[in-house]
């Protein structure tokens, strides 16, 4: 099994800056790439960004593109979602997830095997 925890969420005004983390643990041998998706109330689940563990390419979605960045710290088996210019409709629980899925970059949802509990993003405009 694979843990993960996210941290780093809060209320933040509209043009504003965030950095959500999450640190895995456990069976982290297995993880092949993980991803952050964010859901708003009355909306599903939304793909973010994701980055391969080991060679550390990214992906991100078109609505956060120029915005958001994706990273991780192999070494500290931690990933990083870099927020910037943040707007009203970023406001949602963001999720950090972890596959075992190698050699696609891995966008959907249910390709993912791991999850964490949710840090929520609000703006406060």
């Amino acid at each position: 099994q694979v843990q993960l925890v996210e941290s780093g969420g809060g209320l933040v005004q509209a043009g504003g800056s965030l950095r959500l983390s999450c640190a895995a643990s456990g069976r982290t041998f297995n993880i092949a790439a993980m991803g952050w998706f964010r859901q708003a109330p009355g909306k599903e689940r939304e793909f973010v960004a994701t980055v391969n563990w080991s060679g550390g390419s990214t992906f991100h979605s078109d609505s956060v593109k120029g915005r958001f960045t994706i990273s991780r710290d192999n070494a500290k088996m931690t990933v990083y979602l870099e927020m910037s210019s943040l707007a009203p409709e970023d406001t949602a629980l963001y999720y950090c997830a972890a596959s075992r899925v190698r050699g696609f970059t891995v966008v959907a949802a249910d390709s993912y095997d791991y999850w964490g509990q949710g840090t929520q993003v609000t703006d406060s405009s």
